[in-house]
Parts: C-alpha cells; structure tokens; sequence
C-alpha cells in the first residue's frame, strides 16, 4: 500500500514542483498550492460515481463518446469548476502565471488519485507508465486550462468570457484526443508519443508567455 501511494504521489510532486518553481515573480503561497492540490483530489469522486452510473446504464460507451464525454468532458468540467469557484477570484490570482500554478495543481490532485486507484487494481507494476502518460498529460492540461484563466482575469472585460470559454474547452478537445488514441488505435503509441510532445511543447509556450 505505501508503494501505491508513492508511487501515484511521486511523479504529481515532481510535476508540480517543476511548474511551481516556473513561476518567475511571487511564488503562489503554499497553503494555497496544497489547497487546490486537495480540491482536484477529491473532484475524482462525483467524477468515477457519474462515470459509473453511464457505463451501468449502458450510456456512452462507444470510443469517442466514451473520450469526449464520459472521461474528458467531466474530468475537465469538474477541474475548470473548481478553478473558477475557489482560484479565480481569490486575491492571491494576482498574475497571469498565478493561474498555471492552480491549474496544474487541480489536475494532479485529480491525476494523484485516478492513478492510486488504478495501481491498487492493476498492480504497482504500471507506475511508470501512469507517470509518463496520466499524471504529465493532466499537469499539461492544467497549464493550458490555467493559463487561459489568467488570460481572462487580466485582459479587458470584453475578452473576459471568450477566455474563459477557451480555458475550458481547449483542454477538454486535447484531453478529448488523448483517449481517444487510447481507446481506438491498436498501435496508439506511434501517435501518443508525437501527441504527447506536440502537448509539452505547448505547455511550455504558455508557461513562457504567461512568465512574460
């Protein structure tokens, strides 16, 4: 049991910390970072609960409507919620990269436990490869949701609601792929792995220009 837990544990602290210590200004205060972190943890509840009762039910269980609805659409309704509701107004968001902080940490509070509860099933054995792929594909996702957070509360308020659209439904569409490939490529790593570097790649963009 203590190695599940280092091992869903490890990797979202590596990520955090990396994306953490990104931040070239005034670091987010760590109550809050820890705060976000247990938020994101504790949204894969509703989460598996509303997944089970479609998949008991019979209700999108095809490929894509299983990647885009079941799996990333509630996964990143319920992180972008939790942003928007206890981040996005609080006056610690008081920098565009405040909002990556955030974001990242919301996701790997969620990747933290969806990875514990699948090593518990499937055997410690798989840690490595939920660390490659699950807990560095969610941190991503927060980048991307958290930096287009930033963009709304620091832009005029006429951008405001076109970034918060964006901040939702850009790393819904990407998480969207990211199953996608999982569930319907039979050689899916061919694709994953340039996916997954066109994704880094991204997320450094907008860590280094929210830094700006």
């Amino acid at each position: 049991m203590v190695s599940i837990v280092f091992a869903s544990l490890a990797p979202s602290i590596a990520l955090l910390c990396f994306f953490y210590l990104k931040d070239k200004y005034n670091s987010e205060p760590i109550s809050m970072v820890v705060r976000s972190f247990i938020f994101g943890s504790l949204i894969v509840f509703p989460v598996v609960v509303i997944q089970y009762a479609f998949q008991e039910e019979g209700l999108l269980l095809k490929p894509f409507a299983q990647a885009f609805l079941s799996a990333s659409l509630l996964e990143e309704f319920f992180k972008w919620f939790i942003l928007f509701y206890t981040v996005y107004k609080h006056a610690h968001f008081n920098q565009h990269y405040d909002g990556i902080v955030y974001g990242v940490s919301v996701s790997l509070g969620f990747a933290t436990v969806e990875n514990g509860l699948y090593l518990l099933v499937y055997g410690v054995d798989q840690a490595l490869m939920r660390a490659l792929l699950p807990a560095s594909s969610h941190a991503l996702f927060g980048v991307i949701m958290g930096y287009y957070l930033g963009k709304a509360k620091f832009t005029e308020k006429i951008n405001e609601k076109k970034f918060l659209i964006y901040s939702f439904t850009i790393p819904w569409f990407l998480h969207g792929i990211y199953d996608y490939i999982l569930y319907v490529q039979r050689y899916w790593g061919f694709i994953m792995l340039p996916f997954m570097i066109f994704l880094w790649w991204l997320g450094l963009r907008k860590v280094k220009l929210a830094n700006r």
